[in-house]
């Protein structure tokens, strides 16, 4: 069951188990439909801002996910206190982006070739972690994922070592953020991953076939296509139905409406 509601003033914190719980909530001063889940101590809001960039309200505080595109794509949303960029490519990495957003609360966690890449003023603010690597954010631990290209012809767009995704556990909430990349053997290894962001765009990344494929291996709850342009997600959502894993496909609004 959806409820309509503004995730302006969403109310107060719910306790209890973390369940999830979606609920559909339209911004008035924003474009974007936005998901609520339950967790343990409250909710765990997600805004889909345009491609891969997305805002998540949490118990901890509030998450950017590669912000691009000027500061004027978020005004409609409380200031970030943790920014977290997977790699430098520029729909992902925008520096004038990032000093807009930036408060004195900001803190950023970054792959190193984005942290060599940074303004002075951010540098001191950001933790560069590299694959495998692990550092603390909103009083959580976030583990630096890889994620790189397989197929041979698209080795150039991510080679593996350099750019990351992200998984951490938010108020009982098991969260991955994919980054670019194809359905690599440390994604189909996941367990546990109640909500997940995966792109699906060639030759950058993977289509839909090899993502919901990555999907029946390692099943997450709630699985959103993101980076998708040129893709079909529709198409997406149905082979995800074919298959065992009983993911909830969800369809935000990237490119300016719902899908």
């Amino acid at each position: 069951m959806f409820t309509r509601r503004s995730f302006l003033g969403y109310g107060a914190a719910l306790t209890g188990a973390a369940v999830l719980h979606p609920v559909v909530a339209a911004a008035e001063s924003h474009s974007t439909m936005s998901d609520v889940f339950k967790s343990a101590n409250g909710e765990v809001v997600i805004h889909p801002v345009s491609h891969a960039s997305f805002v998540m309200e949490t118990p901890n505080g509030v998450i950017y996910a590669d912000p691009v595109g000027g500061a004027a794509l978020y005004e409609a949303f409380p200031a970030p206190e943790l920014i977290l960029i997977t790699h430098h490519h520029g729909d992902h990495f925008d520096p004038e982006t990032l000093s807009a957003i930036n408060t004195e609360a900001t803190r950023l966690i970054a792959n190193p070739t984005v942290f060599d890449q940074l303004p002075e003023a951010l540098k001191s603010k950001t933790i560069s972690l590299s694959n495998g690597d692990s550092g603390e954010g909103l009083d959580m631990q976030i583990e630096a994922i890889p994620a790189y290209n397989l197929t041979e012809e698209r080795l150039q767009y991510h080679p593996k070592g350099r750019d990351n995704g992200y998984l951490f556990n938010v108020d009982g909430l098991r969260v991955y953020i994919a980054g670019d990349t194809e359905a690599i053997p440390e994604m189909r290894a996941l367990d546990n991953v109640d909500i997940a962001f995966l792109p699906m765009n060639l030759p950058y990344t993977m289509d839909e076939k090899q993502a919901s494929s990555a999907v029946e291996d390692f099943a997450p709850k709630v699985v959103y296509p993101y980076h998708y342009k040129g893709s079909d997600p529709e198409l997406f959502a149905q082979l995800v139905a074919e298959t065992d894993a009983g993911s909830d496909v969800r369809m935000g609004a990237w490119y300016g409406s719902s899908t």
